[in-house]
C-alpha cells in the first residue's frame, strides 16, 4: 500500500468544506460476522500534520474489488496500487472529537462491490458541516471485501468458498482475522431472493451501527475489538438523537428505504441514484417518512424510475419526497472514484460523467443538507440551498430525465 508515485499527482479526494475540521475512526463491536463495522465521521479538534488514513485500508480490499470486476487479483493489485495506491481520506485519524452541542447523525450505506471508506468526500462534508456520519460496512456479501474475527479455539463461520482466513499480527490477542469477499451470482440463480435477503440484512446493520452509536451516546463503555486510538467516550452525549437520518448510493439507496421501513428513529432517508431491484414490491405502502432520491443522468432507466414514483409520484406537491438528477453525471459519480483518475481513464471506466466532478459533489451535498435541514428540524443555513431540492439550477433536472412508461 502506499505507493508514492501515483500516476496523477494533482488528483485527489476534495477537503470538506464547512466550518469545522474532519476526524474519523473505525469501530468494530462484537468481533464476529454478527457484529457491527463502521467507519465514524465527526467535527474534530483541528492540528497539523494530522494523520491522513489511506483510502483503501488494505490489499484484501484491492483483491475484493478485483473479484467484483471479475479481474485478474495479482495483475489487478499492481494496477489498482499505481492507481489509487497513494490516495488519502480527507480527515485525521483518530483526532480527538471536538464538543460543540449536539450532533444529528446520519448512518451511511455503501453500493455493491464498495466499503466502507469509499464515500468519504461526502462522509466527510456532512461531518465538516457538523454531522457525526457512521459509514456502514456491510457483512451481507454486497461488500468488495470486508473482515472479521473468530476466536482462535471456534471454528471459522461456514461461509461460501468466499472467504479464507489467515493470521494477521495487528489482530487482537485470542482472534483470528477472517476475509469475506463479494459473492457473485451463480449460473442461472435469481437475482432477486439474494439481493432481497441482503437488502434487509443491510438494514439490519444500519440500525444496529444507530444503536451502537445510541449506546456510545449514552456514555457507555463499549468494546472497540479494533482498539484504536480514538477516545470514544468522549462522543458521550454528543448526539441530538432526535435528528437522525439514513443515506446511501446504488444498494445503499435501496438500503436506505428498507431501514426507513424498519425503524422509526430514521427521520429521513437521502438515496443516491438507488438500485430499486432489491425491494419488495409493495414497500413504498410501508415507508412514512421524507425521502430525497438524487440521480445520476447516465444510470436510471424506466424500469428503475417505476418504483420509485410509488414513492415520489410525478404530479406530487409534497415536500416530504422529491427527485432531482445531476445533469452530466454516471453512477460513479458519487463515490470517491470520480476525483481519483484523470478524464480518459475515467471516461473509460465509467468513473467520471461530463460534469465537474467537484460540481456534481457540491450539489449533491448541498441540495442532501438542506433536505436534512428541512426534515430533521435544524437550526442551520442550509436553507440556502432549498432550491436544489427543487431540481432548479442550471446543472439539475426536476424529477428524472429517464422517459417514463405511462
Amino acid at each position: 500500500m502506499g505507493n508514492s508515485n501515483s500516476c496523477c499527482n494533482n488528483l485527489g479526494i476534495p477537503p470538506a468544506k464547512g466550518p469545522n475540521a474532519v476526524g474519523c475512526s473505525d469501530f468494530m463491536m462484537d468481533h464476529t460476522v454478527e457484529g457491527t463495522f463502521f467507519r465514524l465521521y465527526y467535527p474534530c479538534v483541528a492540528y497539523e500534520d494530522a494523520e491522513k488514513p489511506d483510502w483503501i485500508p488494505s490489499r484484501e480490499y484491492f483483491n475484493g474489488l478485483a473479484d467484483f470486476m471479475k479481474i485478474n487479483r495479482g495483475l489487478s493489485e499492481k494496477i489498482f496500487d499505481y492507481l489509487f495506491g497513494s490516495f488519502k481520506i480527507p480527515a485525521a485519524m483518530n483526532a480527538p472529537y471536538k464538543q460543540n452541542g449536539k450532533c444529528p447523525v446520519v448512518v451511511f450505506s455503501h453500493g455493491l462491490g464498495a466499503f466502507r471508506t469509499l464515500y468519504s468526500a461526502i462522509c466527510a462534508e456532512l461531518a465538516s458541516q457538523g454531522f457525526i456520519v457512521a459509514a456502514v460496512e456491510h457483512r451481507d456479501e454486497s461488500a468488495a471485501a470486508t473482515f472479521f474475527y473468530h476466536g482462535k479455539t471456534e471454528e471459522p463461520e461456514e461461509k461460501e468458498e468466499a472467504s479464507v482466513t489467515k493470521p494477521n499480527p495487528e489482530a487482537p490477542e485470542n482472534l483470528v482475522e477472517e476475509w469475506m469477499y463479494y459473492r457473485s451470482l451463480k449460473p442461472g440463480e435469481s437475482e432477486f431472493p439474494l439481493r432481497n435477503k441482503q437488502v434487509k440484512q443491510r438494514a439490519d446493520e444500519c440500525i444496529k451501527a444507530l444503536d451502537t452509536l445510541i449506546q456510545i451516546n449514552s456514555g457507555k463503555k463499549m468494546e472497540n475489538v479494533l482498539g484504536t486510538e480514538f477516545d470514544w467516550m468522549t462522543l458521550a452525549n454528543s448526539m441530538d438523537l432526535c435528528r437522525i437520518a439514513v443515506m446511501g448510493h446504488s444498494f445503499g439507496g435501496a438500503t436506505v428505504i428498507e431501514a426507513l421501513c424498519k425503524e422509526v428513529n430514521f427521520k429521513c432517508g437521502i438515496a443516491l441514484d438507488s438500485w430499486m431491484l432489491p425491494l419488495d414490491e409493495e414497500i413504498n405502502v410501508r415507508v412514512k417518512q421524507p425521502i430525497f432520491f438524487i440521480n445520476s443522468e447516465k444510470f436510471q432507466w424506466a424500469g428503475n424510475i417505476m418504483p420509485m414514483r410509488k414513492l415520489v409520484p410525478p404530479d406530487s406537491t409534497s415536500t416530504q419526497r422529491k427527485m432531482v438528477t445531476i445533469k452530466g453525471t454516471v453512477h460513479q459519480s458519487f463515490p470517491d472514484f470520480t476525483f481519483l483518475t484523470g478524464n480518459w481513464i475515467g471516461k473509460i471506466l465509467k468513473l467520471k460523467g461530463e460534469i465537474d466532478p467537484q460540481v456534481a459533489i457540491d450539489l449533491c451535498t448541498k441540495a442532501s443538507l438542506a433536505f436534512l435541514q428541512r426534515h430533521l428540524g435544524m437550526d442551520k443555513d442550509f436553507n440556502q440551498w432549498d432550491h436544489l431540492i427543487e431540481g432548479k439550477d442550471d446543472n439539475l433536472i426536476p424529477g428524472t430525465n429517464v422517459t417514463e412508461i405511462p
